[in-house]
């Protein structure tokens, strides 16, 4: 485990303050927790960019569904005769 110090203003602090003495808990786990949870989040976020640019591109090379199939699709949907998802045919 490494340490890196941190300048936190004084409002951060406080309510820092406040939720380890809540929580029981040393203000690094807080911090700790608090950054693990950040660094989820903005892994997710890349991912769902490329995902997004890779979306782009796919539809820029016209590998598109026809929204009547969704619709089709969506609509058969917990009946007997379900069907499966569209493709973009390419």
């Amino acid at each position: 485990m490494s340490v890196t110090t941190v300048r936190l203003q004084a409002d951060v602090e406080q309510h820092l303050e406040a939720i380890a003495s809540r929580l029981h808990r040393s203000k690094g786990w807080v911090i700790n927790q608090a950054l693990a949870e950040y660094i989820e989040k903005q892994q997710l976020e890349q991912e769902r960019w490329k995902q997004t640019l890779e979306a782009m591109e796919s539809a820029a090379q016209g590998k598109v569904v026809d929204a009547s199939e969704v619709h089709s699709w969506l609509k058969s949907w917990g009946t007997e005769n379900e069907q499966d998802a569209p493709g973009s045919g390419k």
